[in-house]
């Protein structure tokens, strides 16, 4: 099953998951997308996003206007659907509309394969970028390990140069998989010092010991952020508002 979660308030991007795409409001156009791989729910804070959600014959539920994170979001839509604790679930960002299909078919692939492992605890995704490209602090890097377990990430730059890097740099997307019972115990974990510093949620999983496994994957795909990134994705995938 795939779970979106979306707020309509953002501290970048006021009201971003109701811009348009195709003539549909952004997160709408993504859950369509996500129909063509698996069951779709959408998990979302606002009683006017739920009507929309509605209008498209999207399976929504409405969650607490109090969730620090997205994941926190879809625990509640767990409990609310009563899932089997075995469940396999896929985060898919509400502004992450141009992901391809293809990926998201592989990584849930990659991930039922993953969870064979008993300390898989979630997995998720990147792709490689350039030097350059990964000064960006919005794009959230990651470092991993030989079996491709992440070791970290960071807003930085990662690793740091001070010699000669010869391999591209590893640029985190925020597509996630788990099963109902980490879900769970992730959200019961406290907020990590190192969570809070990069105001990334899933280092509170590596902070507690807790191991990802990492999907190399190929995407032209752009997380929409900021309205920049919403002006900048609409030019390269030549659709309209």
């Amino acid at each position: 099953m795939i779970i979106i979660p979306a707020r309509l308030k953002s501290s970048r991007f006021e009201n971003k998951i109701l811009c348009e795409i195709d003539n549909l409001p952004m997160f709408i156009y993504t859950a369509k997308k996500m129909q063509e791989v698996d069951e779709v729910y959408m998990a979302l804070d606002d009683e006017e996003v739920l009507k929309i959600a509605q209008k498209y014959n999207i399976k929504a539920i409405l969650t607490s206007k109090n969730h620090e994170s997205g994941t926190d979001r879809i625990n509640e839509a767990c409990q609310i659907l009563k899932l089997n604790e075995n469940e396999l679930i896929i985060n898919v960002q509400a502004d992450e509309p141009f992901i391809e299909i293809q990926n998201i078919k592989k990584f849930k692939e990659f991930s039922q394969i993953a969870f064979e492992d008993e300390f898989c605890f979630m997995s998720s995704c990147y792709k490689e970028v350039d030097a350059k490209t990964c000064e960006d602090p919005n794009l959230v890097k990651v470092v991993t390990d030989s079996n491709d377990y992440a070791l970290y990430f960071s807003r930085s730059k990662i690793p740091y140069e001070r010699a000669n890097y010869k391999q591209n740099f590893k640029a985190h997307l925020g597509i996630y998989a788990y099963k109902v019972k980490n879900l769970q115990e992730f959200c019961t974990l406290k907020n990590s010092a190192l969570e809070e510093c990069e105001k990334l949620e899933q280092l509170r999983a590596l902070e507690n010991g807790k191991k990802i496994k990492m999907l190399k994957i190929q995407s032209q795909s752009i997380g929409i952020d900021t309205k920049e990134d919403y002006e900048k994705a609409l030019a390269r995938f030549g659709v309209k508002k």
